[in-house]
């Protein structure tokens, strides 16, 4: 289906983050590779860019493109060929469809984002992290092998043995090489329930010292840390522990042994596993009753090594206001070992143990002067955090130059560079990232 009307034109020019806006001049649904591959050499033939959009959840228009073609993905979704240890699913499929698709088998991709209505060509492009990467690292590290299409029109498969100069170039590779059109996604078994445990701190130090406990014994599946705003107007340190069982749960005592949480303020919950993959559905849900689920999400995701990261923290706490975060914001703070990551374009802090710290920013005024200085701060946080060794995600909602992007893939940015002239030598695709210019 290829559409250039206004509404259809409109709808691509817009994405989650509600802050930049660039209008495509055709916007066509693929159902295969061919599809997929034909458009990419009508827009190189015509001089003009082309970018795929999956769920639209960038948060800054790095899928949008200005007067060329976009793909939506949502045609090429079907999710196929369950096994064991592999599920292969086109890019367009949700992870939520993938969950649907997998778990009546008893397993589940180990590395599912927290919020499950990304499309999985989508998280692919970026690394992909979510509560259990201390586990299993991001999503681009549990993939088996992808189906694209090339910059210059070739559908390619590629995998670690094969054409891995590629494979390497496409995960976390920010759409510059190729577009993602099937992903075989490594399964795990899936635990029946699990159990959850709410962690409250008095202050951030403590609240560190229990994640790098917790990171280094693994007595859970997954911690992700956060630091709300407090009623009294300070902040509260929580952490959210999971651990995953067949049969009944173990002791809260031994999941807490040797922790520093306050035991009275702990709070503890069994449920399903598809219930807590689901998890993030209420706060949406309650977004969109307060009317703020289409205001924009000028959002901060970044990486900081152990050395630094209290330091960091500590400082951006002090600056941060309650405006600058909002009623359902936060800052999300999560220990991992550096060595889970294995995807190279995928950068992080030299550290062993990383943190993922993340302005969560959820204004509730779609005023264009609080979006502008929302993103501005994102870019001062930025460059404190770069300055302190630190790495961007690059869903990240400020502006990035060539250069900058050149300094944040530092050592692995010639390998990008060498893909990028050989699968997409015309600069065709995705230019919204503008890592080789606009």
């Amino acid at each position: 289906m290829i559409r250039n009307d206004e509404a259809a034109r409109a709808e691509a020019a817009d994405d989650f983050g509600h802050l930049v806006h660039r209008t495509p001049d055709v916007v066509l649904r693929p159902t295969s590779n061919q599809d997929v591959a034909a458009a990419i050499r009508r827009a190189a033939g015509q001089g003009r860019r082309f970018a795929a959009q999956g769920r639209r959840h960038s948060v800054f228009g790095r899928g949008q493109v200005d007067g060329g073609i976009v793909a939506d993905m949502a045609g090429m979704r079907a999710v196929h060929d369950v096994g064991d240890d592999r599920v292969t699913v086109g890019a367009g499929a949700t992870w939520r469809e993938v969950l649907a698709a997998t778990l009546p088998f008893g397993r589940f991709p180990p590395a599912v984002p927290d919020y499950l209505d990304l499309s999985v060509g989508g998280t692919l492009a970026v690394g992909g992290v979510g509560a259990r990467i201390s586990a299993f690292g991001a999503q681009t590290d549990n993939v088996v092998e992808l189906q694209v299409v090339t910059g210059n029109g070739q559908e390619v498969t590629c995998s670690p043995n094969r054409r891995a100069d590629l494979f390497d170039a496409v995960r976390a590779g920010l759409g510059q090489v190729a577009v993602v059109t099937t992903a075989t996604l490594t399964l795990v078994p899936a635990p029946r329930q699990v159990r959850r445990l709410l962690l409250f701190y008095p202050d951030l130090p403590t609240m560190l010292h229990d994640q790098r406990l917790l990171v280094a014994d693994g007595r859970f599946d997954a911690v992700q840390g956060a630091v709300l705003p407090a009623p009294d107007g300070g902040w509260t340190f929580r952490l959210d522990a999971v651990v995953g069982c067949a049969t009944s749960p173990p002791s809260d005592a031994a999941l807490l042994d040797g922790l520093s949480a306050d035991r009275s303020l702990t709070q503890s919950s069994t449920s399903t596993h598809l219930e807590h993959l689901a998890r993030l559905d209420a706060l949406e849900q309650a977004l969109r009753a307060h009317g703020m689920w289409d205001l924009p999400h000028p959002w901060l995701m970044t990486f900081v090594g152990d050395s630094a990261v209290e330091s960091v923290v500590s400082a951006e706490l002090d600056r941060l206001t309650p405006a600058d975060l909002g009623q359902f914001g936060q800052v999300s703070l999560s220990a991992f070992r550096s060595r889970k990551i294995t995807s190279p374009l995928l950068r992080l802090p030299t550290d062993d143990v990383c943190h993922a710290v993340n302005l969560v920013r959820i204004p509730t005024t779609d005023a264009t002067a609080e979006a502008a200085r929302l993103v501005a701060a994102n870019r001062a946080a930025y460059d404190r955090v770069r300055a302190a060794g630190g790495t961007l995600y690059p869903v990240s909602a400020l502006a990035m130059s060539p250069d900058d992007w050149r300094a944040h893939f530092g050592p692995v940015f010639a390998q990008l560079a060498a893909a990028k002239r050989r699968y997409d030598p015309g600069h065709v695709l995705t230019p919204g990232y503008e890592v080789f210019g606009t």
